[in-house]
């Protein structure tokens, strides 16, 4: 992002207020504003070029081999703008890894999507400071994981740890749905007679 000679000055201005709050002129408030508006424009405006760009990738990349030399050279121009490859990319490229060019492309998309990942997982792990048990990762419905689960002991749920003295357990069924009063019978023709 570039600012102009006036956007610097009202930038210096706003920065040394900042370090030393003084009160402000209405015509520093102006372009104070003024500047945060142009900010927040050029903002907008590389995101949406980002979009076209990644559509444009997309629409390259689904023409796939026809397009090699156009995708090989957006591919280029998304990565140098801070794109994370997809799988989607990586496979392509492994498809065009014959030319000299994708071959590169294909070693520095994986060391990104490499890195990519293990940050997300560093996210993930200092997002949580002490990390809970592991669960058991279970296999959908159906199939011979099913068969297996069904042929073990059921094993009682564990506490998920001390209980405070005005924690309450949680309810059973029954108590939060207390069972169904069947319907009296309707009064016979006889009782209402006699």
């Amino acid at each position: 992002m570039a600012f102009s000679a006036d956007e610097l000055r009202v930038l210096r201005r706003a920065l040394a207020i900042a370090l030393h709050p003084t009160p402000l002129s209405d015509e520093d408030v102006q372009d104070c504003l003024r500047l945060a508006g142009s900010v927040d424009e050029a903002v907008g405006e590389a995101g949406r070029l980002r979009a076209f760009l990644l559509a444009d990738l997309a629409r390259y990349r689904n023409a796939l081999p026809g397009s090699a030399a156009g995708y090989l050279e957006l591919l280029q121009d998304a990565l140098a703008a801070g794109y994370d490859p997809r799988p989607d990319d990586l496979a392509a490229l492994r498809a065009l890894r014959g030319g000299p060019l994708a071959a590169a492309l294909l070693e520095r998309c994986q060391v990104l999507a490499e890195r990519s990942v293990r940050a997300r997982l560093a996210g993930r792990s200092a997002g949580s400071a002490a990390p809970g048990p592991r669960s058991r990762l279970l296999a959908l419905p159906g199939g011979r994981a099913a068969a297996r689960e069904s042929e073990r002991p059921a094993t009682p749920a564990a506490p998920s740890g001390p209980r405070k003295p005005g924690d309450r357990p949680m309810p059973k069924p029954s108590e939060v749905f207390p069972p169904r009063r069947r319907p009296a019978p309707p009064p016979s023709e006889e009782r209402a007679a006699g």
